[in-house]
């Protein structure tokens, strides 16, 4: 029975995580946020974030959105510096044309700092794109 089951491959849908700065608290922050690099929108979109360590975890967060335009992106939270040390992990579903399409980004504990940035497609922002 779970042979038959097919579970399409995510392409173009990425979580990246943003060092940008903020005017209100005049300072640099991390934050994450999914990125539809597709021609298509996608829709009924659904992530849930949480962090881990060992016996170390934060509550989930629960994200949703009626969908996402093609070539754009949405914020999704603040990253706090103290979960910066944990894995973070992002599990995305969404739908594209009817198919339900799902895929978990992980951004492992003490990778995110400056050295790792790059420049984020679509967003054009110094970040990192989870695996």
């Amino acid at each position: 029975m779970k042979k038959d089951i097919q579970i399409p491959e995510v392409k173009d849908v990425h979580v990246a995580l943003i060092y940008e700065y903020n005017n209100d608290f005049k300072a640099k922050e991390w934050n994450a946020y999914i990125l539809n690099n597709k021609d298509t929108p996608i829709e009924l979109v659904f992530v849930v974030s949480k962090g881990y360590d060992g016996d170390i975890k934060t509550a989930p967060l629960r994200h949703s959105m009626a969908g996402l335009e093609p070539k754009s992106f949405a914020k999704l939270e603040f990253v706090q510096d103290e979960v910066l040390k944990l894995n973070n992990e992002f599990f995305v579903t969404f739908y594209l044309d009817g198919v339900l399409f799902e895929k978990k980004f992980l951004f492992k504990k003490n990778t995110i700092n400056n050295t790792s940035l790059t420049t984020i497609p679509t967003i054009n922002k110094q970040g990192i794109l989870g695996k």
